[in-house]
């Protein structure tokens, strides 16, 4: 897997190091507190994530050619599925609403015995031509790291928050063990897929990946309009998602986002909030 990832502030960087610098632009790392689980997380191979915030490129996007579909990666049962990406169809940045991914923003989730904590990162990968915007996605159990992984997304004009992939790795005892799940759009066959769309409607449903074989998630907007409180805190206008995939058609998920913040809570259809959101670090 290809991790070469280019920071915003343009200094090229690869399995932690920086291999060539552009700019004049310096940051520093935040450091979690010594009682946190972050704290204990093994080294790396693959560059920290928590760099100091930068200006996005302010330059102009160029206009597409044709209106964009309401929902571009729509699920059709039994039809082939196939997206051409066009890097002038995506943005700097991505701010939907409902899955705003602002560098230096770190959530963190508790339940079902997992500690999750995901950083938006000030890196961005190319992918197909894309400037993905990189974020990690930390699973710890027992206070030990169990899953590392650096996830993908870029924003259409539209609004509609793509997926392009994911790096991850499994820990057991400290030690990094599989990969498996880790894919890539444009590499052996796998194209991108939507995580929130720009304008849900209940009854919409639409591909979050799709690797044939690997990776082919689904979800279905089920409710509007809703409301939730979760440690973090009360939310109202919420969306309601249920996710499968035909992988494993009788593991249903549903997750809950909130304007402004994004997913605030993850479970099964019978326990939909069994992963809360507890905490909202912003830049």
């Amino acid at each position: 897997m290809d991790r070469r990832w280019i920071p915003r502030s343009g200094t090229l960087a690869v399995a932690g190091a920086v291999l060539l610098s552009v700019s004049a632009c310096t940051g520093s790392a935040a450091t979690p507190s010594a009682a946190s689980p972050e704290a204990a997380a093994p080294a790396s191979s693959r560059p920290s994530p928590t760099t100091a915030r930068t200006t996005p490129s302010t330059a102009p996007q160029a206009t597409p050619t044709t209106a964009p579909e309401r929902d571009p990666a729509a699920y059709v049962e039994g039809a082939p599925y196939a997206v051409t990406i066009d890097p002038a169809d995506f943005v700097a940045v991505v701010d939907n609403p409902y899955f705003p991914m602002i560098p230096g923003t770190t959530t963190i989730f508790d339940g079902g015995g997992e500690h999750i904590v995901v950083e938006v990162t000030d890196y961005t990968k190319i992918i197909e031509g894309v400037a993905a915007t990189v974020v990690r996605d930390r699973v710890y159990t027992k206070g030990k790291l169990a899953e590392d992984t650096f996830d993908w997304y870029a924003q259409d004009q539209a609004g509609n928050v793509w997926y392009f992939g994911e790096d991850t790795i499994e820990y057991e005892n400290g030690k990094p063990g599989s990969t498996a799940g880790s894919w890539q759009a444009g590499v052996d066959g796998a194209q991108p897929g939507i995580v929130m769309l720009a304008d849900p409607q209940v009854g919409d449903v639409y591909r979050n990946e799709f690797y044939p074989g690997q990776a082919e998630d689904l979800s279905k907007v089920i409710e509007l309009g809703g409301q939730l409180t979760v440690p973090a805190g009360a939310y109202l206008e919420t969306i309601l998602t249920e996710d499968w995939t035909p992988l494993e058609p009788d593991q249903l998920e549903r997750k809950t986002y909130a304007p402004g913040v994004g997913q605030i809570a993850e479970g099964s259809v019978d326990k939909p909030t069994t992963n809360k959101l507890i905490e909202v670090q912003r830049p």
